[in-house]
C-alpha cells in the first residue's frame, strides 16, 4: 500500500483550492469593472451563467472523479495546471477579445479545474478519514479547513501586499502558480491510495433524508458568506468610506476565521457537531446585525466585526463539510458524485448573490468609488448585513429540524 501524505498536505492543497474560491469573486468582479469598465450587473450575469453551466458540468465531473481511480494523480496534475493556467490568464494577461467575453472565458477554465479538485480532493477526504478510526472525519476538516481559511487569507490581502509592484494581480496570478506547484507535490502520494470501491451516485445521496436536509443547510447557510463576499469591497469603499482598508480588513477576518477552526473542531467532540454549529451562526447574526448601523469612518467597529464574523466562518467551514462527508460515509462511500452536489452549492451561491445584488446597487444608483447617494448607500447596508442575518436565521431552523446524532452519523 501506498504511504499516505501528511494531514499537512490536505492543508496546502485545501489553500491553493481556497485561493481560487472565495477570493476570485471579491476581486474579479472589481478588477473588470475597474481596469476595463465591464458593468456591475454584466459581470453578476455572467457568473450566474456560468453556473447554470455547473448544473450539468459538476454532476459530470464527480462521476469522471470517481472512474479515474487508477489515472487520479494525473487528472490532477492536469487540472492544478488548468487552474494556474486559468488565473493568470483571468488577472495577467490583457483581455485579446472583449473584456467580458475574456472574463466569461477564463473563469470556465478555471471554475472547471476547481470543480475536479475540489471533488477529487473532498473525495479523497473521505476515504482517508475512514481509515483513521473514530473522530477521523473532523481531524481531517480541522486540518483541511484551517488551510482553506489560511490560503483565502492570503488570496484575500494579496493584491494590496503587491500593490508596489505596479501589478499587484499579475503579481497574485504568479505566486498563485507557485502555490499550486507546492500543493500538487504535497499531494503527490495522496492520490494513489485505495479509496473506496462501492458504488454510489445521486440516487444514493438525494434518497437519504438527512444528507438532502444536510445539502439544503449548507445551501442557505452558504449564501450570507456569499452575499458578503461579494459586497465586502464595496461596503469598506463606499459605506466605510475607507478606501485602502480593503485588504487589512480582509486579512482580520479570514485570519479570526483560521485560528477559530480548530477550536470549533475541538469545541465540537466536546458538546457534538451540531450545537456547535449552532453557536457559531448565532454569533455571525450578531456580528452582521451591527453592521447594519455602521456608517463613514467606522472602522474600528468593523475590525470588531470582521474578528466576530471570521470566527463565525471558522465554524460553517470546518464542522458542516465534516458533518456531511461522516454521513457520506454510511450513505455513498465513494463520494464523488455526492461531492459534486456539494460544490455545486457551494458555488451557486456565490453565483446568485452577484446576480441578484450586483445590478440591485446598480439599479439604487450605486457607482464603485464614486460619491453615491444616501439611498445607494442604505440599499448597500441592507444587503451587506440584514440580509445575512434573515439568511442565518432559516439555515439555523433547518439544522435544528435535522436529525443528527454522533452514533448515526459520525
Amino acid at each position: 500500500m501506498a504511504k499516505a501524505a501528511p494531514l499537512s498536505g490536505y492543508a496546502v492543497f485545501a489553500a491553493l483550492l481556497a485561493s481560487a474560491g472565495l477570493p476570485i469573486y471579491i476581486h474579479a468582479p472589481k478588477f473588470y469593472v475597474d481596469e476595463y469598465g465591464v458593468s456591475l450587473a454584466a459581470l453578476g450575469a455572467v457568473l450566474f451563467g456560468l453556473r447554470l453551466f455547473d448544473v450539468v458540468q459538476d454532476p459530470v465531473l464527480g462521476w469522471l472523479s470517481e472512474r479515474l481511480r487508477r489515472a487520479r494523480g494525473l487528472a490532477v496534475g492536469v487540472a492544478v495546471a488548468l487552474l494556474a493556467g486559468s488565473m493568470w490568464a483571468l488577472f495577467a494577461v490583457p483581455p485579446p477579445v472583449a473584456p467580458l467575453l475574456w472574463f466569461g472565458l477564463t473563469l470556465t477554465g478555471l471554475f472547471t479545474a476547481f470543480s475536479f479538485l475540489t471533488i477529487t480532493f473532498y473525495a479523497q477526504g473521505v476515504s482517508r478519514a475512514g481509515q483513521m478510526g473514530a473522530g477521523g472525519h473532523v481531524r481531517v476538516a480541522a486540518w483541511r479547513e484551517t488551510g482553506a481559511l489560511l490560503g483565502i487569507s492570503a488570496a484575500a490581502v494579496a493584491p494590496t501586499l503587491l500593490i508596489g509592484t505596479g501589478a499587484p494581480f499579475a503579481a497574485f496570478a504568479a505566486g498563485f502558480a507557485g502555490l499550486a506547484l507546492v500543493a500538487a507535490f504535497a499531494m503527490r502520494r495522496e492520490w494513489r491510495l485505495p479509496g473506496a470501491v462501492q458504488e454510489g451516485g445521486f440516487r444514493e445521496v438525494l434518497s437519504d433524508p438527512i444528507a438532502r436536509r444536510l445539502l439544503i443547510v449548507a445551501l442557505v447557510n452558504a449564501t450570507p458568506v456569499a452575499v458578503t463576499s461579494t459586497l465586502f469591497l464595496f461596503f469598506v469603499e463606499s459605506r466605510l468610506a475607507a478606501p485602502g482598508w480593503e485588504g487589512p480588513l480582509l486579512l482580520l477576518f479570514f485570519l479570526s476565521a483560521a485560528a477559530s477552526a480548530p477550536l470549533w473542531g475541538r469545541a465540537a467532540r466536546i458538546w457534538g457537531e451540531k450545537r456547535t454549529l449552532i453557536g457559531g451562526m448565532v454569533l455571525s447574526i450578531l456580528a452582521f446585525a451591527y453592521a447594519a448601523f455602521l456608517g463613514a469612518g467606522d472602522i474600528l467597529p468593523f475590525a470588531v466585526i470582521c474578528i466576530a464574523s471570521g470566527a463565525a466562518l471558522g465554524a460553517d467551514m470546518t464542522l458542516l463539510p465534516a458533518i456531511f462527508a461522516g454521513r457520506m460515509a454510511h450513505v455513498a462511500p465513494n463520494a464523488g458524485r455526492a461531492f459534486g452536489l456539494w460544490t455545486f452549492v457551494s458555488k451557486f451561491t456565490l453565483a446568485f448573490a452577484a446576480v441578484t445584488l450586483l445590478p440591485l446597487l446598480q439599479r439604487a444608483g450605486f457607482a464603485a468609488g464614486a460619491d453615491n447617494p444616501p439611498g445607494a448607500l442604505v440599499m448597500l447596508s441592507v444587503l451587506y448585513a440584514l440580509v445575512p442575518c434573515a439568511l442565518k436565521l432559516l439555515a439555523i431552523a433547518l439544522l435544528a429540524a435535522t436529525p443528527l446524532t454522533r452514533e448515526t452519523d459520525r
